[in-house]
């Protein structure tokens, strides 16, 4: 009996595409990082629904937490959009 491992790289791939994936992006608190990441989920998922953005600040209001819900296509859409939003300036995680 042959014994298959799976590479980093396979396990990753285990999400079937198409489908609705969510990101959630921290940063200060305010209206420029949610436009950011609007624009930002907008040019990599054209069907990108702006009602889907949730808000959550943080207890004390100085971070806001923006989750967005795209449509992934594709590892390589997936990791472009999450490295555009790290590389931001306004956004601190990206998870």
């Amino acid at each position: 009996m042959t014994h298959h491992t799976h590479s980093p790289e396979e396990q990753q791939s285990a999400i079937v595409y198409p489908q609705d994936f969510p990101i959630k992006v921290m940063g200060l608190h305010s209206a420029e990082l949610v436009e950011a990441v609007r624009d930002i989920a907008a040019r990599h998922d054209p069907g990108f629904r702006h009602e889907t953005i949730e808000l959550r600040e943080s207890r004390e209001g100085k971070y806001l937490s923006v989750t967005i819900t795209i449509r992934a296509t594709s590892r390589t859409q997936l990791d472009a959009i999450y490295r555009e939003l790290t590389a931001h300036p306004l956004s601190k995680w990206v998870i």
